[in-house]
């Protein structure tokens, strides 16, 4: 009976107040992950596509960029810990909250660094980190760009999802980009930067006290030029050994410069055909797109989710990873309806792990929004080639 008693009193002292920031689908594996490890989710979003309104134990319709407001509320419930993952505006006031709080988080006076791009390229730049020339224009003026060589990168310095991004080719294309990028961000803040050829990749990490955990590459595909959204993401990485192993050692260089010391991280890098390493950028978070919340998971059996939500409690545990199997996702779109008949008869593929179409109507992509759903798979014996 005693030993009965000390179970039910252990497993009052696990249960924890989750603060999740965000309530948008992207959040909703964070707060199912919450529930199914036994805490309570305190969820905080606009009402509008808050899908996760109906899991949270409560949920305040408060957006999620007015920190004070958020910030008392998580004062007054008690929260022990306050998340987010695949939302670099929400890293913004989970840092916040978590400082004033005493929880953990990474410091707020270095967020800037993790959210707009102009000032992350400034600190990797300043740290000897490989990145592309750059320069940054404000409030519609026409940037000097004379040091730069053409093809161009234009993007809003404070967006995710290929939001406003487009590659330029000659000076006449400028300023129609530059129009659509500034559009988009939300301070009216551009960044131009050279375009760097070689392939995608990008690194899942996480880090906990300053120590960073790699926990998997991924091969990304994308449109091309002039969007670049993403159409596939593949784990692991096919890339040698020697080069993932020198891809590591840049991430860990990179998360350090912008004083990343707890939580997920999403780095996004090109290699050239010399093996040349440059990084695009870093996100201060999981990445999206699935990648952080199932596919690092199907592929390392490494439950990323949990890690996030424990190194918020600052109960981290170092993580055990391997090779599981193989893992991705497939887009749809106009560019991929191929995928279609795979897609509609997708439970007759043992290694379709999950699949929804949105749409019918197939249309072209300028950013992610524009996708018409998604197919994950896990394969045992490589990368599941579905079509």
């Amino acid at each position: 009976m005693e030993q009965i008693g000390r179970e039910v009193i252990s497993e009052m002292q696990l249960m924890k107040k989750i603060a999740v920031i965000g309530g948008s689908y992207l959040q909703l594996p964070l707060v199912l992950k919450a529930k199914e490890i036994g805490h309570e989710v305190y969820c905080f979003a606009w009402l509008d596509g808050a899908v996760c309104r109906d899991y949270a134990d409560k949920f305040y319709p408060i957006s999620i960029v007015d920190k004070e407001e958020i910030l008392n509320v998580c004062k007054s419930v008690g929260i022990d810990a306050v998340v987010t993952i695949a939302s670099d505006l929400a890293v913004i006031t989970v840092n916040y909250v978590a400082e004033k709080l005493g929880l953990v988080g990474n410091p707020v006076e270095f967020i800037d660094i993790t959210t707009n791009k102009y000032a992350m390229r400034h600190a990797l730049a300043a740290a000897a980190v490989p990145c592309p020339g750059f320069v940054r224009v404000k409030s519609g003026k026409m940037p000097d760009i004379s040091g730069l060589h053409f093809p161009l990168i234009v993007k809003p310095t404070d967006r995710s999802g290929s939001r406003g991004v487009e590659k330029i080719d000659s000076p006449e294309a400028l300023d129609r980009a530059l129009m659509r990028a500034a559009g988009e961000s939300f301070v009216n803040e551009v960044i131009v930067e050279e375009y760097v050829e070689g392939r995608e990749i990008s690194v899942e990490s996480i880090s906990f006290g300053g120590k960073h955990y790699v926990l998997q590459i991924t091969d990304k595909v994308t449109t091309g030029a002039p969007y670049f959204v993403e159409l596939e993401h593949h784990q692991p990485s096919s890339l040698p050994d020697y080069v993932k192993v020198r891809v590591e050692s840049v991430t860990r260089q990179a998360l350090d410069a912008l004083h990343i010391q707890n939580g997920a991280s999403h780095s996004e890098f090109k290699i050239d055909a010399d093996g040349n390493i440059c990084v695009i950028e870093i996100g201060a978070r999981m990445g999206g797109d699935f990648i952080g919340s199932d596919l690092v998971r199907l592929s390392t059996g490494y439950d990323f989710l949990k890690g996030v939500i424990l190194v918020a409690l600052g109960a981290f545990e170092e993580p055990e990873t391997g090779h599981l199997a193989y893992s991705g996702v497939y887009f749809l779109s106009k560019e991929t309806e191929r995928l279609l008949p795979v897609m509609r008869d997708w439970k007759s593929h043992d290694e379709i792990v999950r699949c929804e179409i949105m749409s019918d109507t197939l249309k072209e992509i300028h950013e992610s929004a524009d996708r018409n759903g998604y197919m994950i798979y896990k394969s045992e014996i490589g990368k599941w080639n579905c079509c």
